[in-house]
């Protein structure tokens, strides 16, 4: 077992002053279960981090990334975030959900507030706090465009 801190990969992804999140599987085990979240994943070995963010968002939405910029590193003692600003510059219609439980549009309001319903759920579940700051931190800084 490794004493390093995981390392992954994340998407900020954004159209028209709103951003897409990704509500996660409701499977016991996995971190964050059935919470709402960053699309993205974990490095592959030797993998770089704009590597592992195209490769999971072509396998999580089928989404090729044409304009990717850098924003942040998050770390904590067991996570190293690694996050991009990605513009979506296609509809949702033309994404296909492969991997989560639901993906629906957040509003900067959704955000603050911390929760948002799933109609594929049936109810209200929450923003991972990791990225509620991560998200805070965006809005913050005015790049949600």
């Amino acid at each position: 077992m490794s004493d390093q801190p995981v390392q992954v990969a994340l998407a900020i992804l954004h159209r028209e002053g709103q951003f897409l999140l990704q509500l996660r599987d409701n499977i016991p085990g996995i971190v964050y279960p059935g919470y709402w979240g960053l699309f993205g994943g974990h490095l592959e070995p030797g993998e770089l981090p704009i590597e592992t963010l195209h490769r999971e968002l072509q396998e999580e939405i089928t989404y090729e990334a044409k304009q990717v910029s850098e924003f942040g590193c998050f770390e904590t003692p067991e996570v190293v975030r690694h996050v991009f600003n990605v513009p979506l510059t296609v509809d949702i219609q033309e994404l296909v959900l492969h991997e989560g439980w639901d993906m629906g549009f957040w509003t900067p309001e959704d955000i603050r507030r911390g929760s948002r319903y799933s109609e594929k759920a049936g109810e209200v579940r929450p923003l991972g706090e990791p990225h509620q700051q991560i998200f805070l931190k965006f809005m913050a800084e005015g790049l949600l465009r």
